[in-house]
């Protein structure tokens, strides 16, 4: 995309994707407003229950099923599995770590593969199929090398799944109402939790049925439940907003004006003369193809600081659902008994998640809900550390507990802030595949820090990177703060007064219709 250039030499920076190829003037202010349809006799709210119920239930259960096939290593560890495969502790963790690498490494080619297919629900459906057959599969490895390969094919597969989803709630909720839904649909990831350690307590009993061990069939039985559910979604998931059957013409019409005109519906909006009301309200300009969506993708180096963030989030998270059932058994309960100690933890962080979205929306705010999951994990994990100290199982678990409720509580509004900051949906597509598939290498570093022996390192290590999301939440938020003054700044000064509304609505994030999320 070539640039527009005016004698006022300094506007030029605010130009981000400007087409030249149209031949509009350069001081026109005759744009055709935004929101001139009026759609006053849609009942909003009542659209929006009637999204929910159509499209919720099947996300959070694809997800549910995801976290549960990733995790259930965890839950087959205290049955039995690395006595059965003669795994040594550092074995285990690499069988554990190549999931991270192959699922951090395929998310932004999974995301461009399903951006050319164009249906995500043809491509959700097709990577669920495959990796509910490794899981399967999972369930008949004999050694060391036959689990390290169908963890290093569940991790390809599943690299898919969540950016998909992501990207696909983008298309059909505005920003404001993004991170509750993301709360639900994350919920189901504790919610796994939950209810991943009972199932394993009940499939456990089948140890010796058809001359399987317990965890063998934990793996089998859920990899078999994920198939099944990746051939109905084929028949129950919706794409687009254009081609929903559930919705009326007028509905269709209105859910895809909404969130054409919602690339920033700001509770405070910056300030302005010149502008209308609606100001805010603008169109994203979606002319650029994947090649340029990869590179300005690359470009927005504000994009890895929320990588950082992400680390603080991600990493806690995976050590806690990889090895909590692990840290519980420590304290000295049986393997059944811990399987179901874990349960009550995750409801909560579950329950939590989505109150704490609930309240991050009807706010607008999403850096100061992030800062205090996060402030929950290192208090937690603190609790944790000083229970193993004093030899206090009762701290150790409760330390667990609160950590567990800041881990899952803070992921949502992580996602929908990083979502809120890319205009243009190839960009954010692209740039959210990116930011999900260079943090999730967070994964990896978890597998390795937690040894036998209380995992005090592991709680350490966890405490740590936290540390890290916290300051990069800090930096995030005031760099966004200080952006929004400059703006209100140029707007005062006139600086955008010579491009017309058109062009200001190319800008994407530069433009002065764009007010970042705190």
């Amino acid at each position: 995309m070539s640039k527009i250039i005016y004698d006022d030499k300094p506007d030029d920076q605010f130009i981000e994707n400007i087409n030249t190829n149209d031949n509009t003037s350069t001081t026109s202010q005759s744009e055709t407003s935004p929101n001139d349809e009026d759609f006053s006799d849609i009942n909003e709210a009542k659209l929006l229950r009637k999204l929910d119920i159509r499209l919720l239930p099947i996300v959070s259960f694809l997800y549910l099923l995801a976290y549960l096939d990733r995790g259930n290593i965890g839950n087959a560890k205290i049955e039995g599995l690395p006595e059965s495969l003669n795994l040594t502790p550092e074995r285990y963790n690499l069988c554990l770590t190549i999931f991270f690498i192959t699922y951090a490494l395929f998310e932004v080619p999974s995301n461009m593969l399903m951006k050319k297919i164009g249906r995500p629900s043809i491509f959700l459906g097709s990577i669920m199929v495959a990796w509910g057959i490794v899981m399967t599969m999972m369930g008949v490895v004999q050694g060391f090398s036959g689990l390290f390969v169908t963890r290093l094919l569940l991790g390809l597969f599943e690299a898919g799944l969540y950016p998909t989803l992501a990207y696909l709630m983008s298309m059909w909720y505005c920003k404001g109402e993004m991170q509750y839904r993301q709360a639900i649909l994350h919920g189901s990831a504790s919610a796994a939790g939950a209810f991943s350690g009972l199932l394993a307590f009940a499939i456990a009993k089948m140890d010796g049925v058809g001359g399987y061990e317990g965890w063998r069939w934990i793996f089998i039985l859920e990899g078999l439940l994920t198939v099944i559910v990746a051939v109905a979604s084929f028949f129950l998931m919706y794409d687009f907003p254009e081609t929903a059957n559930f919705l009326t013409e007028r509905e269709r019409s209105f859910v895809i004006h909404r969130l054409k005109y919602d690339s920033n519906k700001s509770k405070t909006p910056l300030k302005s003369s010149r502008f209308p009301p609606d100001f805010g309200n603008f169109t994203e300009d979606d002319d650029i193809n994947l090649k340029q969506a990869l590179k300005a993708a690359l470009k927005e180096w504000i994009l890895y600081v929320h990588v950082l963030l992400y680390y603080g989030i991600i990493t806690p998270t995976y050590g806690f659902a990889l090895f909590l059932p692990s840290v519980v058994k420590e304290l000295g309960y049986s393997s059944s008994h811990a399987q179901l100690m874990t349960v009550p933890i995750y409801i909560t962080a579950s329950i939590i998640s989505i109150v704490v979205a609930w309240f991050s929306d009807k706010a607008g705010l999403r850096s100061p809900f992030i800062a205090g999951s996060l402030g929950l994990v290192v208090l937690g994990y603190t609790l944790a550390l000083i229970g193993n100290e004093i030899d206090y199982p009762n701290l150790v678990y409760g330390g667990v507990y609160v950590a567990g409720i800041g881990v899952y509580s803070g992921f949502p509004g992580l996602v929908s802030w990083v979502a809120s900051s890319l205009m243009n949906s190839r960009k954010r597509a692209i740039g959210m595949a990116l930011h999900l598939g260079i943090g999730n290498f967070g994964g990896s570093f978890s597998s390795n820090f937690y040894k036998p022996n209380k995992y005090s390192m592991g709680h350490a290590l966890e405490i740590g990177f936290a540390v890290m999301g916290l300051l990069a939440c800090a930096f995030i938020a005031t760099y966004y703060k200080y952006q929004n003054k400059k703006k209100q700044r140029d707007l005062d000064l006139g600086k955008f007064d010579h491009y017309s509304d058109k062009q200001l609505y190319q800008m994407g994030n530069n433009s002065p219709f764009y007010k970042y999320t705190l």
